[in-house]
């Protein structure tokens, strides 16, 4: 069974760049896991309305593939590069609509 994410991203004050690193190292691990990503947006510098930083649709073809994903010892290596950037993930089940 396919596996769709919407995870949305927010940077402690002033490490937006270290997100984008961290995120940038982890999504190349996407497809070793059989996932995908799907779409990925930053917020415009300046939004200030507590919209997250980064938005990412992300695909897994099975539940096997997710889970190794987030036991991936490579992404378990980063989990202080991810502490220092990241201070709150959201991460919500969906399903991708096609356009059109």
């Amino acid at each position: 069974m396919k596996i769709q994410l919407c995870v949305l991203l927010w940077a402690h004050p002033g490490t937006t760049e270290a997100l984008t690193a961290y995120e940038d190292k982890v999504l190349a691990l996407l497809g070793d896991h059989d996932g995908r990503l799907l779409a990925r947006a930053r917020t415009r510098p300046g939004a200030g309305d507590g919209s997250p930083d980064e938005t990412q649709l992300i695909e897994f073809a099975t539940q096997t593939g997710y889970e190794g994903f987030l036991a991936d010892p490579r992404r378990a290596a980063l989990a202080a590069d991810r502490d220092a950037a990241i201070a709150r993930t959201d991460l919500y089940p969906v399903e991708v609509v096609p356009v059109g």
